[in-house]
């Protein structure tokens, strides 16, 4: 006799709905009190849930990855932004221009949302091993998704295939967290003054991309 396996709907739902809680406690507290201060019971307590509910979830490097996951992209998994559906309703926008722009409207609110979680991913990174192969694995992933947005820029036009490789890692600077970091965090900038300068700096360097006509790639 074949043993059929038990699946209910239901009880996969409510599994999900406690992950959520307990990924978002994590990210409330990863962001609040940093990486070393924060613990596996802080994280139950914060989340309703017990503590072997919090080590069924996953490592502390783990939820601090998956905190982040969630908390800027809105769900988390190792799969790209571009697939995820908000990035891919921007990329299927026929108007690069207005593309860009909401890109760039996608960018500074996810940077704004995450940035107390990419300053805790900075410190667990110095003091956790595993975590800094996490957050090393999330930095490769960044750069595969900025190669994925030079890509759809050659598509469109604003950017020769020469200058590729280093128009990813120019966007990559550009919107990465660091940049919000020193000018909102450290340097005091309202929101809204990041993202306009966010918009300016893209607009220097499409300008720059459709310019120059060498490949830019192979220059300092």
């Amino acid at each position: 006799m074949t043993v059929r396996k038990y699946s209910s709907p239901l009880r996969a739902a409510e599994a999900a709905r406690t992950r959520g809680r307990i990924l978002d406690a994590a990210a409330s507290l990863f962001s609040r009190d940093g990486y070393a201060a924060t613990t596996m019971k802080g994280i139950a307590l914060e989340a309703g849930v017990s503590v072997q509910s919090v080590h069924l979830a996953g490592s502390k490097a783990e939820l601090l990855i998956g905190s982040f996951e969630r908390t800027f992209a809105g769900d988390e998994g190792r799969h790209s932004l571009s697939e995820r559906p908000a990035m891919t309703e921007i990329m299927a926008d026929p108007d690069p221009r207005s593309a860009l722009g909401r890109w760039l409207d996608y960018v500074a609110d996810a940077n704004r949302r995450s940035a107390g979680l990419a300053r805790a991913m900075v410190t667990a990174a110095e003091t956790d091993q595993v975590a800094a192969s996490a957050v090393a694995d999330l930095d490769e992933r960044r750069r595969s998704d900025m190669s994925i947005a030079a890509r759809w820029a050659v598509e469109r036009g604003l950017l020769s295939q020469a200058a590729a490789g280093m128009a990813a890692d120019e966007l990559g600077f550009l919107t990465g967290p660091e940049a919000y970091a020193y000018l909102v965090v450290r340097t005091g900038w309202p929101v809204e003054r990041y993202r306009a300068w966010l918009g300016r700096s893209l607009d220097d360097l499409v300008a720059s991309w459709q310019s120059d006509s060498g490949p830019r790639s192979e220059r300092p």
